[in-house]
């Protein structure tokens, strides 16, 4: 399916190097930011303590979000569980002088003092020990993904653009992780998700390129490595604008009117989408051609036939 068809080919490769130089600078950035601000992470990570309470009717999140932060508790995480009627709520570790007790009673009278039928149903610490293994069990997930991705792409392409696509990709994984180093958003479990989907999605989006230009190297034997490679970016936009376009009208549609539980992972695809079209089309395919992928790589020669074959002696 297609919206339209350019006719003439976009000379993508001609400026490759311009928005390579531009797209190393931001992952030199992305990193600077990490390393120097690090990541804000959530009560899933850090540890805290874990409240749900109850209330008569349907629970005005807002509200209770508010009478939350007016505590001091910015970030806390507050969402209904199951029932409209029932409220979690993630708190941070106290401070060295507050019990855990104290810190669960004060947002309890805070919210009582709203609505007197509020119920504690239960409380729950989550320790630092907890937050570890939820870390690196999500660096191990991340790693088996990029694992996965290097070896699916080699043995169905070629080792050139497993490489290309695997640099691609955490080039996109490590520009999400930038932006919520330099704004400080909160990086929690959904947002970890987002960023492993993002990692399939822009996956996907290489190996339609990749793809194109195996069936461009069989159709185009007479046109160089870099006129393949623009002809395949160009016969896939608009496959690309349809596929994103969809994709990214049902992620705003999340981070305009999801409310705070998807915001962050609704920004955290949003940016992915955007990148990973760009690292797919600018990065990957360079890297690619710069790497010296060649028709010969993904296409057996065909064996001439010796003319002394069936011949009679």
């Amino acid at each position: 399916m297609e919206l339209f068809r350019i006719k003439k080919d976009i000379p993508f490769m001609r400026h490759a190097l311009i928005f390579n130089v531009i797209s190393a600078l931001t992952f030199v950035a992305a990193v600077f930011f990490l390393l120097h601000r690090g990541l804000h992470f959530s009560v899933e990570f850090t540890g805290g303590t874990v409240m749900e309470v109850n209330y008569a009717k349907a629970a005005d999140v807002d509200a209770i979000r508010k009478t939350v932060e007016s505590l001091g508790y910015v970030d806390a995480p507050v969402q209904t569980f199951g029932k409209a009627q029932d409220v979690v709520i993630r708190l941070p570790l106290p401070k060295k002088d507050v019990t855990s007790t104290d810190q669960t009673n004060r947002v309890l009278q805070a919210l009582q003092a709203k609505d007197p039928d509020v119920k504690l149903q239960r409380v729950e610490q989550v320790g630092a020990q907890v937050g570890d293994e939820l870390a690196h069990d999500g660096l191990m997930a991340l790693l088996f993904v990029v694992l996965g991705v290097v070896i699916y792409l080699a043995i169905r392409f070629e080792w050139k653009f497993a490489i290309a696509a695997i640099v691609a990709n955490l080039h996109d994984v490590v520009i999400i992780l930038g932006f919520f180093a330099f704004f400080q958003w909160e990086f929690n479990l959904s947002v970890l998700a987002a960023v492993l989907a993002v990692l399939g999605y822009s996956v996907n989006e290489s190996v339609v390129i990749f793809d194109r230009i195996r069936e461009n190297f069989r159709k185009q034997r007479k046109m160089s490595v870099k006129e393949v490679i623009d002809s395949a970016i160009t016969s896939t936009i608009s496959r690309t604008i349809i596929t994103h376009g969809c994709t990214q009208m049902m992620v705003l549609s999340m981070l305009l009117i999801g409310g705070p539980t998807l915001h962050y992972f609704a920004v955290a695809l949003t940016i992915g989408i955007c990148f990973g079209i760009y690292s797919s089309v600018f990065v990957a395919a360079a890297i690619a051609m710069w790497l010296g992928v060649k028709r010969e790589d993904l296409i057996k020669p065909v064996k001439e036939k010796d003319d002394t074959d069936g011949a009679v002696v």
